[in-house]
Order: structure tokens, then sequence, then C-alpha cells
């Protein structure tokens, strides 16, 4: 079964909603889809979401990028997976986005191939897992406003994104804690937004209030590790890294350093399915905990790691909300949303039926 073309199509999808973090802001989303042919019929989809802030890629980097893959592993033969991961992730340096959406077209064909959903080819057999909803970066009594309506609908665990301002962040924290204390647990996100210093005061801060908070995720920025490692030792509140982490020797690094207390898995991030199960096993080695998380993607991408969460027992936490903020959705068919639940299709591979393009 090889590999006949790669198609690319690119989609503007207005959010329901401003959505803004200590990086940035948008109300509306780029995304490449992909369409992966095979000589035997079968088709596979895949999806990329560009975040120059975070993974440097960008509309045109991302569409140049498929466009070189698609030269290197046309012809090859997908029931030869192994090598052919191997060439997907050797074929270029980085780019990591555009290889997660080749990558998922690739997964979804191997599990069509045999007539499984992905997770059940990946060794899963529960077919929902539980998401969080995030909390936008906003004035005080926005956040607490949005947190009040996404308990009423159901959610038990908020993502509160912070960053930036340390005592306008500790205010936010307090007023959303006053707001909804006993009917969700909280965690924070500040998006590289703190140093190390103001983690920490943070941190302790929130102690003294009696604040509880499940975890504190990338609270300073990405490249360093000493930092991470600094605020874990000094903070009671689990440190989780994110744009930390863009692979698996990234994941050993931290680990090592005994810089976090868990990781949050991105396919956009370390470039798929097959990498990502790489950094899962190190973590499940390691006993740290791995949450699943999303940058502002599609439900195409967002159903491919779904199916990997739902695949795999060291993932524990789950971040998978953001097609809720999306206006329409590209793919028909893969995940739906059952308040906080996300239910995933027990169509063969991602459950994917077929693309819109407009």
């Amino acid at each position: 079964m090889k590999i006949t073309d790669i198609k690319t199509h690119v989609l503007t999808t207005p959010l329901n909603t401003v959505f803004k973090t200590a990086l940035r802001t948008v109300d509306a989303v780029e995304n490449i889809l992909v369409t992966m042919f095979t000589d035997a019929s079968l088709i596979g989809f895949g999806s990329a979401a560009p975040t120059a802030v975070i993974t440097g890629e960008t509309i045109a980097s991302i569409t140049g990028a498929i466009a070189h893959i698609r030269d290197c592993i046309i012809g090859m033969d997908i029931k030869n997976h192994e090598l052919l991961f191997q060439q997907l992730n050797r074929c270029m340096v980085g780019n990591n986005s555009a290889k997660a959406a080749v990558d998922m077209a690739i997964f979804d064909i191997l599990a069509k191939s045999v007539g499984v959903p992905l997770f059940r080819l990946l060794g899963g057999e529960a077919h929902e897992v539980e998401t969080d909803m995030t909390i936008s970066l906003d004035e005080t009594p926005r956040m607490v406003d949005q947190a009040q309506k996404k308990i009423d609908e159901g959610f038990k665990v908020l993502k509160i994104k912070v960053g930036g301002d340390v005592a306008l962040d500790i205010e936010r924290l307090t007023e959303v804690h006053q707001a909804v204390r006993g009917k969700a647990a909280l965690r924070i996100d500040a998006n590289q937004g703190w140093n190390p210093k103001e983690a920490v005061f943070v941190g302790k801060t929130l102690e003294q209030k009696n604040i509880p908070i499940d975890l504190m995720e990338q609270p300073v920025t990405a490249e360093n590790f000493a930092g991470m490692a600094f605020v874990r030792q000094n903070i009671p509140q689990p440190v989780y890294a994110d744009e930390s982490i863009f692979s698996a020797a990234d994941a050993l690094e931290l680990i090592q350093m005994k810089a976090v207390d868990g990781i949050n898995i991105k396919l956009m991030k370390c470039g798929g399915i097959y990498n990502a199960l790489k950094i899962a096993a190190i973590a499940e080695t390691a006993g740290i905990p791995c949450m699943i998380g999303s940058m502002m993607e599609c439900n195409v991408s967002v159903t491919a790691a779904a199916h990997l969460a739902a695949a795999r027992s060291i993932i524990t936490s789950f971040d998978l909300d953001a097609p809720l903020f999306f206006s329409r959705h590209p793919g028909q068919g893969g995940i739906s949303y059952q308040g906080p639940r996300v239910v995933l299709p027990e169509a063969p591979g991602l459950g994917i039926r077929s693309l819109k393009f407009k």
C-alpha cells in the first residue's frame, strides 16, 4: 500500500471568542488540512496549526515543508511504517507541525487498513476522556464570569491563563478561586510569562492563601531548564513543562534535571503520534505523568491527540478543548463533545469521514 499523493488546503476559521495568552491574542485561526492518498484507495487525514511564537512555524513554512515531505516519502509503503516514520522525521530538521499532520494521516490509514479505530490500534479500550476548559487571559471580572459559565456547562477542571503581571495574576486566581471554590479544580498556565523568582512568589502566595492548584504549567521561558528546576524545587504545586518539550530528548533532560513533575505532550510540538509515544514511554519509565494538549487546533488534529490520550495510561490529564473555541469545523466526524466529555468515534482510523474546505 504505497503513498501516491499528499495534498494540502489552508482554512481560516473565526473563533467564537477572542483567545488570549501571555504569548498571543487571536480571534481567528488558520489550519492546514492534509489529505494522503494511496494506491489501495485508502485516504488519510491530518492537520497542522501554525503557532509561530511557539513552534516557529507559519502557513507558508508548513505548506512548504509538507511539499518537501511529500517528495521524500512518495511511493513508500505504509505497511513498512517504521521505515516510513524514520524517513518522515529525518527528511528535514524541525518543522514539527508539518510532520505531525503527515504523521497522523499515516496513522489514520494504518488503522483503516485493519478496520479499527486508531485508539484501539494503539492499544486503548476506553472511547472517551474528560477535558479541562481554558479560561483565556482577560480582565479579572471577565475571567470570573467565564469560569462560572464553564462550571455551569459541566466542566470540572479549569485551566486559567496567566502570565505577565504577577500581582494581577494573583488577583485573577484569587477571584476565580472564590467564585468556583468546591465546584472545579484549578490549573494555571503562564505560557512562559514569569521569571523563576516570580513563579516561586506566585506559588508560595497561593499556598499562603490556601488556594489549591492542581498544577503550574510552563512558568518560565522554554529554554530555561534550570529555571524550571528552581521553580519546582521551591513551590508546593506540581510543575508541568509544555513549551520546553519538543522531543523525547527534551523530556529526558528535564526529567534528569528533576525539573518537572509532569509533561504536556502536544503533537504540533513533537512531530506527531510516533514521537509522542516516545515521550510518553520516557515519562512512564520515570514515573512522570503526562497531559495531552493542543494548540489552537481544529477537530482533525485534536481527534488524533484524543486517540493517543485514550491509548496510554500515563496520560492522566486532558486539555483538548481547542475545537470548542471554533465557530465551525473542517473535519466531518471525529471527536464529539458532551460537556467536558470527549467522545471518540468507533469508526476505523481517526473517524474523520471527510474534510470541508469552505
